[in-house]
């Protein structure tokens, strides 16, 4: 079974963008992600220096419709 390892926020939108997510916005530190055919839009957060807490990024590739095996090979 993979691990989820620590990732800072650019990094994880970088990873929704390889799986087919587009920018479609940000308001403030938070990067709003949408796809065609998904009614869901991801909200990334994008603290600087800051990782993504491991709870909100499961939660975040769920939404997405990924495994986390396929998110850990995107990243």
């Amino acid at each position: 079974m993979t691990r989820l390892g620590s990732y800072t926020g650019s990094e994880v939108v970088r990873a929704f963008q390889r799986a087919g997510w587009d920018i479609s916005r940000q308001r403030g530190s938070h990067v709003i992600l949408v796809r065609a055919g998904f009614e869901v839009t991801l909200s990334v957060p994008v603290h600087k220096g800051k990782t993504v807490k491991r709870g909100t990024l499961n939660d975040l590739i769920k939404d997405a419709g990924l495994t986390l095996e396929e998110f850990v090979a995107l990243v």
